[in-house]
């Protein structure tokens, strides 16, 4: 687009948000490549283009995704754990194990817990 500048950006971005809420991940995924295109470095385009590369059964390039914000933001438990589910759901399971339990050891979410099989003991 011509007329692309950083507020339309912010559109994007937004509009892509609600666009993987109403259940429309590819369309969200249409709108983050322009914005990613335009600031590869942006984790947060990046993470919400990985969750709907996920939403959509897009396996490898949400992991992809996912590897890249965590190679920035080594301590993002979030994006450990949905990591960690994308490798479970493509079969990676003692890969996925690892993400987990790094997801629950950063953040003591009762769901990373449990993924991590770490609340089967009080």
């Amino acid at each position: 687009m011509a007329d692309s500048n950083p507020e339309t950006h912010v559109i994007d971005f937004r509009a892509a948000e609600h666009l993987l809420a109403a259940r429309d991940p590819r369309g969200a995924v249409k709108l983050l490549d322009s914005v990613i295109a335009a600031h590869p470095e942006n984790t947060a385009a990046r993470l919400l283009r990985a969750r709907a590369f996920f939403a959509a059964a897009q396996l490898r390039p949400a992991q992809l995704e996912f590897e890249l914000v965590l190679e920035r933001e080594p301590d993002n438990a979030f994006a450990h754990f949905a990591l960690a589910r994308t490798l479970q759901r493509s079969g990676q399971t003692d890969r996925a194990t690892r993400h987990f339990r790094l997801a629950a050891a950063l953040d003591p979410k009762p769901e990373y817990l449990k993924a991590a099989g770490f609340d089967s003991h009080d």
